[in-house]
């Protein structure tokens, strides 16, 4: 059985990431195992003023339920079996945990990229990339230049 584990946070995203395993998981005669992990997004910290920690786990759970209902319909088949998990707590450990689970599985990360935010990384050898404050400060730089520019 071919298991893949994938994180998610956006269903269309997603489904353009793994849409080409999908496919090769579809043409092999073997059954094929989605675990998929809902990654929601982080809330501020000073939301605990309004909000208290039960009511922010049931926002992230009927999150969690939209997202899964999106992907199911769209990752569906008679063969397949999908499983579904909420994120908590620190990315490596769940991946190991997920990974002492299911040990022949493969890890996708099909989260969605955030433009001046960089991902957690899922493993612990797993770098995390500072990319995203260069690029927003080479953005912010180009921007600032063209600014003055115009101004001339």
């Amino acid at each position: 059985m071919n298991t893949f584990i994938v994180f998610l946070d956006d269903a269309e995203f997603s489904m353009r990431q793994i849409g080409p395993m999908r496919a090769g998981a579809g043409a092999s005669s073997q059954q094929t195992q989605w675990v998929l992990v809902a990654c929601p997004p982080r809330m501020t910290r000073h939301i605990s003023k309004w909000v208290n920690h039960t009511a922010r786990q049931k926002w992230r759970n009927k999150w969690a339920d939209g997202l899964f209902n999106e992907v199911k319909d769209l990752l569906q088949s008679p063969q397949d079996l999908i499983v579904t998990e909420l994120a908590n707590g620190p990315m490596p450990e769940q991946t190991q945990g997920l990974l002492a689970r299911y040990p022949a599985a493969r890890v996708v990360d099909a989260r969605r990229p955030k433009f001046g935010n960089d991902l957690d990384p899922l493993a612990s050898d797993q770098r995390a990339t500072g990319s995203s404050k260069l690029q927003a400060s080479g953005f912010l730089t180009c921007l600032g230049l063209a600014m003055w520019l115009s101004a001339e």
